[in-house]
């Protein structure tokens, strides 16, 4: 029987993902989890070329349909000393490509909060939880 050298047996671990920085070309370390995307309109599937009957159909049987091998990551560039978030599309070759994330992308992710706050809450509740002061109750004055 052949012994097998530590080198072979460890073969089947990852690797560390090859993502560079855009700007110098340096190893990008990830600073948050991964946030998936999925595509609500037609129009989406279709820039990611799906066909236009195809994606109505999917779109209105599935409502949203989650696109692999896309999401939204923060990464740390040592060179720059500074966070940056990134749209990350994994290819079928286990390569990387990053662009900045747009706003617009951050509408397809699920599990970020909403930037510009919960639609369903109104003006009054919005500022209240701003407010860090006592003076905030002077909105309470002429209820009585």
């Amino acid at each position: 029987m052949v012994s097998q050298r530590r080198c072979d047996r460890n073969r089947k671990r990852s690797k560390r993902r090859a993502i560079f920085c855009p700007i110098h070309n340096c190893h990008l370390d990830s600073a948050s989890q991964k946030f998936a995307l999925y595509a609500d309109q037609p129009g989406q599937l279709q820039s990611r070329g799906i066909g236009r009957r195809p994606a109505l159909l999917l779109i209105q049987t599935m409502t949203a349909v989650p696109l692999t091998g896309e999401w939204l990551e923060l990464f740390w560039c040592e060179q720059c000393q500074e966070t940056t978030w990134y749209h990350v599309h994994r290819h079928e070759d286990r390569t990387y490509s990053i662009s900045p994330a747009p706003i617009e992308l951050w509408q397809q992710a699920t599990g970020v909060i909403n930037p510009n706050g919960n639609p369903s809450v109104g003006e009054f509740t919005r500022r209240q939880a701003r407010q860090v002061k006592w003076q905030g109750i002077k909105d309470f004055r002429n209820l009585g």
